[in-house]
């Protein structure tokens, strides 16, 4: 018999709720003793776990099923980090897994709790089918628990490859990443991130004379900069599509609801230089849209000035830049360099990201995605994603594992929005859908 999904429904409750009581706020993190209870869930069910405590009270936990070895491992990821929280804003206390509303509320939730818990629930539904129905698994199927994602990265992911590569080298990943979303209700696209942006901190500097502040100066720096800035927001860099971009809004134009937004994916998707120009016009309009067609700017930082009468010598801006894959920093700001258009200007790279190739996207573990998803709601598209934000997924591809994101529990864009922001919560009948969904792909590409 297959399982009881609405025993495993109350049951992944219950640990979801058992994971947002620990307060794994990073920084400082602590997320050993959430490590420990992995590790016993684990355990008592009879998987193979390790616990790693790779800094004082900082965890890392490796599980695996064993497969007869024909083919290489899977891998499901998640971090036990959350971000802080501002309780005064929060209409629950942040850290008690309330249910409310047929919602489950608390930081972690969504990022990353609850692929946590989907994750440890399709390790124990698995253990469970191979004793009680005799399943065997072509592949061994690994489960990594991580801290330290939400800052550093110094004692998650990263420390495991430096330290135990063996335990975690597959030949897939599923990580965190992508969206299933709601749209008017109807749960309309699963996105799967199968390349992602590369980030760069770069700073911004403005020169001028320096002076009383009671007689202002033409060329002032203050100015200088903000022209530079204006130059930068009016002058996008160009459109350069991916082979991932392309298919995800072709595949994302056949179930779009809005005419004239579909018609644009549709341009954008093409071959035809002029319907792409078209399109990405239109598409500029939708901000989440519009970053995954080019490399983006934004400005998040300012920093200047000694006194309000005194005109500075000096001011700067920190830019926050995502290239899409293959795209060169150094090109970008050269070609920034052009937009702004002074000398007086310059550019320094703070912080210099790692390209990170693109997964296939006809690979066993992404049609894994695909049948599993259709078995569960047939009308569901799913698309390829590139991802603009960041995460483990860029390091394990450069490290040659395949590996792909998802956020597998159905939301409306407010509550995605709620990720790292107050009130966050998950949908109870989406932690159901993303529990199974999560089970079915793993059975599918580890499963005999």
């Amino acid at each position: 018999m297959p399982p009881d999904w609405n025993s495993v429904r109350h049951e992944t409750i219950e640990h979801l709720q058992a994971l947002i009581r620990f307060n794994t706020t990073n920084p400082p993190g602590n997320e050993l003793s959430l490590a420990r209870y992995l590790t016993d869930v684990l355990t008592a069910a009879g998987i193979d776990c390790q616990l790693f405590e790779p800094a004082p009270r900082r965890g890392a936990v490796i599980a695996r099923l064993r497969g007869d070895g024909s083919e290489r491992p899977v891998l499901m990821m998640a971090h036990m980090d959350v971000v802080g929280v501002e309780p005064e804003h929060w209409s629950v206390e942040p850290f008690a897994g309330e249910i409310r509303d047929g919602f489950l509320y608390g930081r972690g939730a969504i990022d990353d709790k609850g692929m946590l818990a989907a994750n440890l629930m399709t390790m124990l539904l698995l253990a469970r089918e191979i004793v009680a129905r005799h399943v065997q698994l072509r592949r061994d199927v690994i489960f990594a628990a991580t801290s330290d994602e939400e800052v550093a990265d110094e004692w998650g992911m990263g420390w495991l490859i430096d330290n135990h590569p063996d335990l975690v080298r597959a030949e897939f990943a599923l990580n965190e990443g992508g969206r299933t979303r709601i749209l008017d209700g109807k749960p309309l696209y699963l996105a799967v991130q199968s390349a992602e942006k590369i980030a760069h901190v770069v700073r911004l500097t403005a020169h001028g004379p320096g002076g009383h502040a009671s007689v202002p100066l033409e060329d002032n720096a203050v100015v200088r900069l903000a022209r530079a800035i204006a130059a930068i927001q009016s002058n996008p860099l160009p459109v350069r599509l991916l082979p991932t971009t392309r298919a995800f809004f072709r595949e994302l134009s056949r179930v779009w609801p809005v005419a004239a937004e579909r018609e644009a994916m549709e341009d954008v998707a093409s071959d035809n230089s002029a319907r792409i120009d078209r399109a990405a016009r239109a598409l500029r309009q939708i901000p989440l849209l519009d970053a995954v067609l080019r490399t983006t700017v934004s400005p998040t930082m300012l920093d200047g000035g000694v006194a309000p009468n005194v005109i500075p010598t000096k001011v700067s801006a920190t830019l926050n830049i995502r290239t899409l894959p293959g795209d060169s920093i150094d090109d970008v700001i050269r070609t920034l360099g052009r937009s702004v258009g002074d000398p007086l200007v310059d550019f320094t790279i703070i912080e210099r990201g790692e390209d990170s190739p693109s997964c296939e996207l006809s690979s066993p573990l992404f049609r894994a995605i695909a049948d599993a998803t259709h078995g569960l709601d047939p009308a569901l598209a799913v698309v390829p994603f590139l991802g603009t934000g960041a995460t483990d997924s860029a390091r394990m591809r450069r490290w040659g594992v395949q590996t792909y994101g998802v956020l597998p529990f159905p939301m409306e864009e407010s509550d995605e929005e709620r990720m790292h922001g107050n009130d966050e919560r998950i949908p109870l009948d989406s932690l159901a859908f993303g529990t199974r969904l999560i089970y079915e792909t793993i059975l599918r590409v580890a499963g005999t």
